[in-house]
């Protein structure tokens, strides 16, 4: 099975999208297809042994509709996207405002000389005159409708061939609804010469155009604002440079023909080309579009830099680990895009509906002109029922409801830095009432350090200087602890031992300046004859912390102990307490003993600790958790973590870890930050509150206003709807389901 996205043209509405998907479904060998209204994105499954590209692609084509492959699309358009979005806007709004000026000429014609309550005429040549010259007042209508239709044709040439291809959409409806009553119009501007003032007064020329001159205004309002929820996307794609420095000839060059192991200059202020490693300089570089990091973050010799960022003040050379698609900003690219792409279930009832959302419309539409005909009334009543129903019913509130929501979130989350892997995540997401917190690298920094010195006869300072001296010729982790702490306190490290001997599990034995050192667990002093009694009782309070003691002696005195921890992040504490205030139970999960387990719990005020859980173990803890009926998120640095990940209803990887992590994880988070849990969470929250608002919008819009544009209110004495005002509120409504959406993008996580 091949899964391959497309880039989908000519979609209006949620029945477009339904069209694509439905007739793409029915390909041999196609197991799923599924298409993005919003992202104009279709994302297919197929066995290509049984269909090709060529033929999804003639197939969409077929439909009405123009589809090419994303990557292909991608590659040749990326420079000029937003230029291409921005010119078909200005196409919408020089149609929109022609069409305007048209309608609203055309209402002053036809409306202005049928003032209600006694108001008199407004002014207009006598030639015009409806009552001395109806011919050319019918055929001044008609004149001036034809530049509307012109501007609206492509509701006319899409809705028509949907309709052809039995496919029908909101096209369709505004078609058929502004062609009925131009139709109509016209055969009434032919039969006004027989009877002057029975035809005269049932012409309908400014319904067809201010119907097609409202529906292009709220589809113009709707383009503008979604080319806003794809800011996230978009912003993302302009953050690579388009050219490069090579170090070495100091030659200007395309990014995309750099390859690892090139040496690429990076001056103050430029973007730095591709991920790559710092091999000369020294700088600040600015993060925030990539990680959601707001302060800069220092560089030095051997740091990471991520393709993208911003280099800040000093000169950077950087050796170039990863490009082209392979580069983290095209891995976030990547993810944010197919999170945009992926349907949430809560999706599914209103695609199920907008799927045959337009026959039922189109039905209504018939069965309620049927009635009011076979009722008496006269054509032009049941025409203008007929062509308000059409106008007035929405599929793209529906169809934009969800997508619009998750668009706009996913792109929210990827500027604070939280990347999520689809709609379905962000969906369950919001319904997790456990997280499980990994100690080592989650909870904690995963980077061993000194926490207390505690020398014993000695000075503070010798003891440190002796540690380091002897710890330096150890690769042991606890010992290059010793080593930074002591350099960071002013210790150059350049003191080495003459000699030294690897004591395994219990340390090392060093000759220093001639003298016999120590330097290892409680087991290796006493081994030795060394007294450590006077430091036992400190030993004990830091071992039940978490904390390894480390012992000092020399010549046979002992010297003290370092004490050595993995320390709790400055905001592990925060974030647990944030949690905690949604509504979430905390789960610390570690391999250390209980007693160490329990003391770093109550540190960051976790509810319940696992202890002496081996990593292997670390998904049957989550299975026993769902087994009490609980939905769990597992949160890990994504080194060890991936089978719990995968196990855990949602599993998030924080710090960017690992490229495991990108993998296994439904949820990333760019930052070392645990606070961005709580903020993934209550992004979640926020985004089904607003695809729910929307769905209630849309069902209930329609729910509504189709009945009232029936002529329900009539039916007991109310008006009757025209299709100008049914063609307001159905622009009306998509707008408002879009401006919602966008509400979201400056909610505060």
């Amino acid at each position: 099975m091949r899964e391959e996205t497309y880039d989908i043209s000519g979609m209006h509405c949620a029945a477009c999208s339904a069209s694509v998907e439905k007739v793409t479904r029915k390909l041999p060998g196609v197991e799923r297809s599924e298409v993005n209204l919003t992202t104009e994105i279709m994302t297919i499954t197929y066995d290509e042994t049984q269909v090709t590209p060529e033929q999804i692609v003639a197939k969409v084509e077929k439909a009405g509709f123009g589809a090419v492959l994303h990557k292909e699309h991608q590659e040749a358009a990326v420079p000029d996207t937003k230029d291409a979005a921005e010119a078909e806007l200005r196409r919408k709004k020089w149609e929109l405002v022609t069409a305007g000026a048209f309608s609203l000429v055309l209402l002053y014609v036809s409306m202005g000389q049928m003032l209600p309550f006694g108001l008199p005429a407004l002014p207009l040549p006598d030639i015009f005159s409806m009552h001395t010259h109806p011919v050319n007042f019918a055929i001044l209508q008609l004149l001036l409708t034809i530049p509307v239709l012109y501007c609206g044709r492509h509701f006319f040439t899409g809705g028509f061939k949907a309709l052809s291809n039995r496919n029908p959409n909101m096209d369709s409806l505004v078609a058929i609804g502004s062609a009925c009553s131009f139709v109509y119009s016209v055969v009434m501007t032919f039969l006004i010469s027989d009877d002057p003032h029975a035809y005269v007064h049932n012409l309908y020329y400014e319904s067809a155009a201010v119907v097609l001159t409202l529906v292009s205004l709220g589809k113009f309002l709707e383009s503008r604002n979604m080319q806003k929820t794809k800011g996230a996307i978009t912003a993302l794609m302009q953050l690579s440079p388009d050219t490069a420095i090579l170090a070495e000839s100091g030659k200007e060059v395309p990014t995309k023909s750099l390859k690892t192991g090139d040496v690429v200059l990076v001056k103050p202020g430029a973007r730095v080309p591709a991920d790559g490693t710092v091999s000369q300089g020294e700088s600040s570089v600015n993060e925030a579009m990539l990680t959601g990091e707001s302060l800069p973050v220092e560089k030095t010799v051997g740091s990471e830099v991520i393709g993208g960022s911003v280099n800040l003040n000093g000169i950077l050379y950087v050796t170039v680990t990863r490009t082209g698609e392979d580069t983290t900003l095209a891995r976030i690219i990547r993810f944010v895009e197919d999170a945009q792409g992926r349907k949430a279930p809560i999706s599914k009832t209103a695609d199920k509906v907008a799927g045959i959302f337009v026959p039922t419309v189109i039905a209504i539409a018939l069965l309620a002109a049927a009635a009011w005909a076979v009722d008496g009334q006269p054509f032009a009543f049941v025409l203008r029922v007929f062509t308000s129903v059409l106008v007035i019913a929405c599929p793209c509130a529906l169809g934009l409801a969800t997508p619009t929501a998750i668009m706009v979130g996913t792109g929210l989350g990827a500027r604070h830095g939280i990347l999520i892997r689809s709609g379905e995540i962000l969906e369950i997401t919001h319904s997790v009432d456990t997280v499980v917190l990994d100690k080592t690298g989650t909870v904690t920094k995963g980077e061993p350090a000194v926490t207390e010195i505690l020398p014993h006869q000695c000075e503070k300072g010798v003891l440190l200087e002796t540690a380091a001296a002897v710890e330096a010729v150890s690769a042991h982790p606890l010992a290059n602890a010793i080593s930074a702490y002591a350099k960071a306190h002013g210790f150059d490290g350049s003191k080495r031992p003459e000699s030294f001997e690897s004591l395994s599990g219990r340390g090392l034995k060093a000759q220093l300046d001639g003298k016999t050192v120590l330097a290892g667990n409680r087991r290796l002093l006493e081994e030795y004859g060394v007294d450590v009694s006077p430091l036992l009782l400190n030993a004990d309070r830091l071992a039940a912390e978490g904390q390894t003691p480390m012992y000092f002696a020399r010549e046979g005195a002992l010297l003290g102990l370092i004490s050595i921890a993995d320390p709790v992040k400055e905001t592990s504490a925060d974030a647990v307490r944030r949690m905690k205030e949604q509504g979430i139970h905390t789960v610390l999960l570690t391999g250390d003993n209980q007693a160490a387990a329990r003391h770093i719990g109550s540190l960051v005020g976790a509810d319940e600790v696992i202890a002496e859980v081996l990593p292997e173990e670390k998904a049957g803890v989550i299975q026993d958790l769902q087994e009490k009926g609980r939905t769990v998120m597992m949160v890990g640095d994504g080194i060890n973590d991936a089978p719990a990940l995968t196990q855990a209803e949602v599993g998030c990887a924080i710090g960017s870890g690992s490229d495991i992590a990108i993998e296994s994880a439904d949820i990333v988070l760019m930052r070392d930050d645990l606070e961005d849990v709580s903020r993934a969470i209550r992004l979640s929250r926020l985004t089904l509150r607003d695809i729910k608002q929307n769905l209630f919008w849309a069902f209930c819009y329609n729910t509504i206003g189709i009945p009232i544009a029936a002529g329900l209110l009539y039916l007991f004495g109310g008006p009757l709807l025209s299709p100008m005002f049914a063609g307001a509120a159905m622009s009306l409504s998509s707008v408002c389901v879009v401006g919602n959406a966008l509400r979201l993008g400056h909610a505060k996580l």
